[in-house]
């Protein structure tokens, strides 16, 4: 068996695949402060519930966009899994042609997430991400990484509202379902919900316009995704596995 982590600023996505099958995720908080040993109680906890032996994976991947956590995952994975974990980053093989100007600044999931895109979907491709900051990135008709837009998340929106209006509660992220709200807590969910809808539209619309091809599939990922792909009708799937499913490819390009 094979785990995946995806290590995201807010939360880590860990999941098993057997063979090509994801058979469990589990999504947890990123906590810089946690050990390798309570990382290892904690996932221990998850895999009991579900009957898994850690002995039993046979590999572990790992993209981070968080490099404080990095040395008490790794430590993790070499005491409870007893294997050295790959990480993606300058010496794994990705077969992804970057064309960033400087290939090093790009962040390992947006790597993951174009190598999926692009074996999933084809190309061209426009891949958004919504995590703690939304990520929209450019695959050309010729399967080369682009580059593309970094945008503050919606969960970041939303918090810096609440914390900089002293008048303004915290409210839950959901659809108001108008514009024209009679109290409070709907007109700040459709603020930010509608709001967001409009910079992903434009975005989305900008980068069709400079990448000017005849036919390019966007792809939604992320936790948020579903939420705003019900909202716009620039987003063609939304795939909340494509991050995992990249792992996996990833991890088979590297079998020694």
């Amino acid at each position: 068996m094979l785990l995946v982590f995806d290590v995201g600023n807010t939360n880590m996505v860990l999941g098993i695949y057997k063979n090509k099958e994801l058979i469990k995720y589990w999504r947890i908080n990123t906590d810089k402060d946690k050990t390798s040993d309570e990382y290892g109680m904690l996932i221990n906890s998850l895999f009991q519930y579900e009957n898994i032996d850690m002995k039993y994976i046979d590999d572990v991947i790992i993209s981070s966009v968080v490099p404080d956590v990095m040395h008490a995952l790794e430590n993790f994975c070499i005491r409870y899994c007893n294997k050295q974990p790959k990480i993606v980053g300058p010496g794994i093989k990705t077969g992804l042609n970057i064309k960033y100007d400087n290939p090093k600044q790009v962040g390992a999931d947006r790597i993951v997430n174009a190598v999926a895109g692009i074996e999933k979907y084809g190309y061209p491709l426009i891949i958004v991400d919504f995590g703690t900051a939304t990520t929209f990135c450019a695959i050309s008709d010729k399967g080369e990484y682009l580059g593309g837009t970094i945008a503050p998340g919606i969960k970041i929106s939303s918090e810096a509202l609440f914390q900089r209006a002293s008048k303004l509660p915290r409210v839950e992220l959901a659809k108001s379902g108008s514009t024209v709200c009679k109290n409070t807590v709907s007109a700040m969910q459709a603020g930010i919900i509608y709001g967001y809808v409009g910079l992903v539209d434009k975005i989305i619309e900008m980068m069709k316009q400079e990448l000017n091809y005849d036919d390019i599939k966007v792809i939604a990922t992320g936790g948020l995704s579903t939420l705003i792909a019900s909202e716009t009708d620039s987003i063609d799937n939304v795939d909340r596995f494509l991050t995992l499913e990249g792992l996996k490819t990833i991890h088979d390009k590297n079998k020694e």
